[in-house]
């Protein structure tokens, strides 16, 4: 191994040409392995990764870091090695860049070892397919989508409907009550976001079995587009060789598509439908494949999804979904109403919702609060048109349980309380479960909507 590498220390070439973050690279002896890791400059500062072979002394390669001060015949290094990031305990509680290095402000990692951002995905033979649900303390998401460990959940929505206010309280709830380790990747997070989660993990007591890797909205698009392998990587290290469950938390699997629509488009590629990336379906198919469930742990991820414009139809919504175990749809209109977290129930659904996965009584409950809202749904319309009044008593009915549903499920999380000033609320899965048992059956139909707004527990509401 140390002579291989001696030799590919001396496989150096030039720049031929730098257009924005894509660099074209001479090499006269022999052309560097695709996803090798170069090294540019005069000191070797600006790294980039091999992305094509133009021809046979040729290579086209992404730069991982501002191009500035390079210029033609600059010269390269290859590495001999792709890009790689520490993995293990020494990064617990650190938050960290694409390249290893920590940015949390404190010093560097200790040494150890370091793995390739690249592997391959779990064979089908290795993989286990028990389904256990995993428990959020929020009652909307326990009880109508309940979540897969060791799957894959999205919380899709436009800008400004609470993706990442969720996926915060799930760390706080999910962190609080598992052992396991989390790790937190931020795909062209915005640097003020970044430190606010990390100062509220930090005060929360959850950071010391966290690690947080960032590729940063003010980065190139290689980091950006990169920086989900490298959270697997290390997601891997833990599941496979420490033996321990892991909860994967990204933050947004839309951007790491719209690092990957650059890429294409500073490469040459023709773009396919809305201008995407021909290569959408494959590269978000090499990303999502690496999470699951083998003999030794459970990698359980949850990741926010930005919707352009609201729209469901976008392709990179539309291939995101096919991945996931359970979908949960942030809505604009609820958040406008203030039902929060705003999800829309009936667009909502996971495919952990049947038996013997969960309990009959579960189902049963699920199910009729589903129709339920659904009828109420159709109601809307004539309520709109005639008023209340002129519903019939059965449909009356039904529009009361609904929104005293609708009221039931929102709860005050501890992510916003320095804004809401209403103390957060984890609540069991049998105490939601009890509690739209309990308003099914008319036992709060004298109560007013408002009491049922915004607790925990339905015993909340009978101390009002």
């Amino acid at each position: 191994m140390n002579d291989h590498r001696d030799i590919n220390k001396l496989n150096a070439g030039s720049i031929v040409s730098v257009r924005g973050s894509i660099i074209d690279v001479y090499f006269s002896q022999r052309l560097p392995e695709l996803h090798s890791q170069l090294q540019a400059g005069e000191d070797g500062s600006v790294a980039m990764e091999v992305v094509a072979h133009l021809n046979s002394q040729l290579v086209r390669a992404i730069s991982l870091k501002p191009t500035a001060g390079l210029a033609r015949g600059s010269p390269v290094i290859d590495t001999g090695h792709p890009l790689r990031v520490p993995v293990g305990e020494r990064l617990l509680a650190r938050m960290l860049n694409i390249f290893g290095e920590t940015i949390d402000g404190q010093e560097q990692i200790a040494e150890g070892e370091w793995r390739s951002i690249y592997a391959n995905p779990t064979p089908l033979y290795e993989r286990t397919t028990s389904s256990e649900i995993l428990k959020t303390g929020i009652k909307a998401i326990d009880v109508l989508v309940p979540l897969e460990r060791g799957g894959k959940a999205g919380l899709f929505g436009g800008a400004g409907v609470g993706k990442t206010v969720l996926i915060t309280e799930m760390i706080h709830n999910i962190v609080k009550q598992d052992q396991g380790i989390s790790i937190f990747c931020g795909i062209g997070e915005r640097c003020r976001e970044a430190l606010d989660l990390y100062q509220e993990m930090r005060g929360a007591g959850v950071l010391q079995n966290t690690v947080m890797i960032f590729g940063q909205m003010d980065e190139p698009p290689g980091v950006r587009f990169r920086v989900g392998h490298a959270a697997l990587t290390m997601s891997e290290y833990f599941r496979d060789t420490a033996k321990q469950d892991v909860l994967l938390l990204i933050d947004n699997i839309f951007r790491f598509i719209q690092a990957g629509s650059e890429v294409s488009g500073l490469m040459g590629q023709l773009p396919s439908r809305v201008g995407y990336q021909p290569t959408l379906a494959t590269e978000l198919a090499e990303l999502e494949e690496r999470i699951g469930s083998t003999a030794t742990g459970a990698i359980t991820s949850i990741q926010a999804v930005y919707v352009p414009a609201d729209d469901f139809t976008d392709p990179a919504a539309v291939h995101t979904f096919s991945h996931l175990s359970a979908s949960i749809v942030l809505s604009r209109q609820r958040a406008s109403e203030g039902f929060y977290p705003a999800v829309n129930l009936l667009q909502s659904g996971s495919k952990m919702l049947m038996p013997p996965i969960v309990s009959e009584q579960h189902y049963r409950i699920a199910q009729a609060v589903r129709q339920t809202l659904a009828n109420y749904e159709e109601l809307k319309d004539i309520i709109a048109m005639l008023g209340l009044e002129e519903l019939s008593p059965a449909d009356r009915q039904i529009v009361a349980r609904a929104r005293r549903l609708e009221k039931f499920l929102t709860q005050p999380f501890f992510s916003t309380e320095q804004f809401t000033g209403m103390a957060g609320k984890f609540v069991e899965l049998e105490a939601a479960l009890a509690g739209c048992d309990r308003i099914l059956q008319d036992e709060f139909s004298d109560y007013p909507e408002k009491a049922l707004y915004m607790i925990g527990t339905i015993d909340e509401a009978v101390k009002l």
